[in-house]
């Protein structure tokens, strides 16, 4: 289901390649695969869930601002902005103002649309909220591994 929940902030859209045998959906965590981007998903499962979201945030891109669907082949515009806030989907709890958070997981593969906590060291979001009652959505910024102004350990040029 295409759901983007952009809520406000600084948006800094950047055309990706997108091959004809990947679907993504508005609204789609997504990561940089050589030239290509596709979902978190689609991204290879490691040894753990702390592993994959280490890994994962190392080529993590952005938030998918368009869809595209089989067999499209046109680029797609995704945010890779670290000033935007999104309402995303969280798992149940209590989430501090800056809280790390990283891609939740269900069957040993990473969700598109649900994050959770998480080490910082595996973190592609933080809380930008802080909520005391168990929640199912939480309003967060990203930081991704292709901006240079991003939190994220890995955006660093050189």
């Amino acid at each position: 289901m295409n759901k983007l929940r952009f809520r406000s902030g600084q948006v800094h859209l950047r055309k990706v390649r997108v091959d004809s045998d990947t679907v993504i959906e508005a609204g789609d965590l997504v990561w940089l695969d050589t030239d290509d981007v596709k979902p978190a998903s689609a991204f290879p499962w490691t040894t753990n869930l702390a592993t994959t979201q280490g890994s994962f945030a190392a080529k993590f891109l952005g938030v998918a601002h368009q869809p595209s669907a089989r067999g499209e082949t046109s680029p797609i515009s995704v945010d890779v902005g670290p000033d935007s806030v999104y309402e995303f989907d969280v798992a149940s709890g209590a989430f501090e103002l800056g809280a790390p958070l990283g891609p939740d997981e269900s069957s040993a593969k990473l969700m598109n649309k649900q994050l959770e906590s998480c080490v910082a060291a595996a973190a592609i979001a933080r809380a930008s909220e802080y909520t005391t009652a168990a929640t199912s959505t939480l309003r967060v910024t990203f930081a991704s591994a292709f901006h240079t102004s991003s939190a994220n350990a890995n955006s660093a040029l050189g």
